[in-house]
């Protein structure tokens, strides 16, 4: 990045995200709507798992959001012997000074990729699970803090079960969404085959759009995204929801409704608004709290998901009427703003706060 980019609004970072997410386009194809959905997540300052079979560019999505957002890059791959001192660090004995000094691990860093985190025992995951909540490491007595941001993006084989530990459901909750990326369609495969065969053995030239100050600053500007009181009632009755269906036996946590309306800021602020529509809050629900649900034991038998529940429970809570947009503006669900222009919606936008 030549420059240090100012960023104070909603706009000037959607700007910035567009930028970012074209430049990824070019390594990682037809996959514009993970990317999008990534990048939510790290401006709605989360970590994402990314759970899928190999071979489908899960690293090579994480390598290329380091790349292009500019940050420090690490990857662990979790083994079934992997120590909790292997990730966070070890204090060493340093000859040339004979004192014992710590030695960081590869969590120091700004984006970290967690490969096949499932493989490595529940001690180690609870290293890395204090990294992601509390943003530092315990070690010798000490803690130390992470630099800022810190991002993990964790993979999880869901095809292999010998030899690994599943997450337990208090580590899946520190995850902001759990998402796939699928298959590439005949069509899109091909283009990327004729991109690796146009530019040979060398990687993808990506440019470094922004760094550690700017996606620090994007975030700041997700803070600035209104959610009007219907936005955040209708978001506490989805996870209400969740709670008290049949065939779930423990529903969405009050941490997963705080990040479902922090994801929907964030994707709004994708779409160039500075605030949220209902729509915002469905897009990411599923991704938000589908791997957050403990489901009764014979919905397993039924091939029932937590994708499927979260899609009913969307589809049985009403959608609010009346989404206060902050600035007049004409929002997607017809909502009139305060200086009376009418929105697409027909709902009543507020003014904006101060």
């Amino acid at each position: 990045m030549a420059a240090p980019l100012n960023i104070e609004t909603p706009a000037d970072a959607a700007a910035l995200c567009r930028d970012v997410l074209d430049e990824a386009g070019k390594a990682v194809v037809g996959k514009r709507e993970a990317l999008e959905l990534v990048l939510t997540g790290i401006l709605a300052s989360g970590h994402v798992l990314l759970e899928d079979l190999p071979g489908l560019g899960k690293t090579l999505l994480a390598r290329t959001f380091a790349a292009v957002l500019g940050l420090d890059f690490a990857r662990v791959q979790f083994t079934p012997d992997m120590l909790p001192a292997d990730l966070t660090g070890a204090a060493v004995y340093d000859p040339r000074t004979s004192e014992v000094v710590f030695r960081p691990g590869p969590v120091f860093t700004q984006l970290l990729l967690a490969d096949e985190i499932n493989r490595t025992p529940p001690k180690t995951q609870a290293a890395l699970l204090e990294a992601m909540e509390e943003q530092q490491v315990s070690a010798d007595g000490e803690s130390r803090p992470l630099p800022r941001p810190f991002i993990v993006l964790a993979t999880d084989n869901p095809i292999e079960y010998e030899g690994t530990y599943p997450l337990p459901e208090a580590q899946l909750d520190r995850f902001a969404l759990r998402m796939r990326l699928g298959y590439l369609s005949a069509e899109l495969e091909g283009e990327m085959i004729g991109r690796r065969l146009s530019r040979g053995a060398a990687p993808p030239e990506l440019r470094a759009l922004a760094g550690p100050r700017e996606v620090l600053a994007m975030r700041d500007c997700v803070e600035k995204v209104h959610v009007d009181e219907g936005i955040v009632r209708y978001a506490v009755a989805v996870s209400a929801a969740t709670r008290a269906h049949a065939k779930i036996t423990v529903g969405a946590s009050s941490r997963a409704t705080l990040g479902v309306v922090q994801l929907a800021r964030a994707r709004a602020l994708l779409a160039d608004r500075d605030y949220v529509l209902p729509e915002d809050v469905k897009a990411v629900a599923v991704p938000a709290l589908a791997h957050r649900l403990v489901l009764q034991p014979e919905m397993w038998v039924r091939q029932v998901t937590g994708e499927d529940l979260v899609a009913e429970v969307l589809d049985e809570v009403p959608v609010p009427r009346g989404i206060a947009a902050p600035n007049g503006s004409t929002a997607a669900n017809g909502s009139t703003a305060a200086n009376g222009s009418t929105a697409a919606n027909g709902s009543t936008a507020a003014g904006r706060a101060t």
